[in-house]
């Protein structure tokens, strides 16, 4: 008479709860940019330092409260972006009602309002770049024409690759057989990338604008 002897089971390995390879990618290049921009505000900062007439005198032509009402515009995209996020993570890619039932809105309608508010800003800021130019604000003119649309506009064509990449993602929400994870971690990405040139937009508008 034999007695099996049972072997002991392995104990269960734990999952591994890793961070999202995408996410992570996303982070350390915004990190790269944010020392891009930096690099930027150091150099408006050492030109202002060493022009402080020139400066005095320049600022007096821009347009305050005219770019305060561009970066409330700008600010507020931040959250239909946001908003845009939450119906990406419940997966919800379009409306599930009426235009105007904004509580029943998709990823796609937030995002397309975000686009409309970027686009926007963009077109005020080419405006307001026409009206200093008129002025005598131009790149070449002066150490402050160079600083303001060195800054302004290397910040405007990130703003224009959000843009983009807003039109990306939409598309890519009506192609897709069917929105997943992938669609959602990608509509996740670009939100980083928007918020992040929000606050830079901030920052440049605080220094440019009211540090005068």
């Amino acid at each position: 008479m034999t007695s099996a002897t049972q072997a002991p089971s392995a104990a269960p390995h734990p999952a591994l709860n890793r961070p999202n390879m995408v996410s992570v990618g996303t982070v350390v290049w915004l990190s790269s940019e944010l020392m891009f921009f930096a690099g930027l505000f150091a150099m408006y900062f050492t030109l202002r330092s060493t022009s402080s007439e020139l400066w005095a005198m320049e600022t007096e032509k821009l347009n305050v409260p005219f770019a305060l009402v561009n970066t409330i515009i700008l600010v507020s995209s931040s959250f239909s972006c946001q908003f845009g996020v939450f119906a990406a993570e419940r997966l919800q890619p379009r409306r599930t009602g009426g235009v105007f039932q904004l509580a029943r809105w998709g990823m796609v309608e937030w995002f397309l309002l975000t686009f409309v508010m970027g686009a926007i800003f963009v077109s005020v800021q080419a405006y307001e770049y026409a009206e200093l130019v008129a002025e005598g604000v131009a790149l070449s003119s002066n150490a402050f024409g160079s600083a303001f649309y060195i800054t302004t506009g290397f910040h405007g064509i990130h703003v224009v690759g959000g843009l983009i990449a807003f039109l990306f993602i939409i598309g890519r929400a009506f192609i897709a057989r069917q929105f997943g994870h992938f669609e959602a971690t990608s509509a996740i990405v670009t939100s980083y990338y928007w918020h992040f040139v929000d606050v830079v937009w901030i920052g440049l508008f605080i220094i440019i604008y009211f540090l005068q």
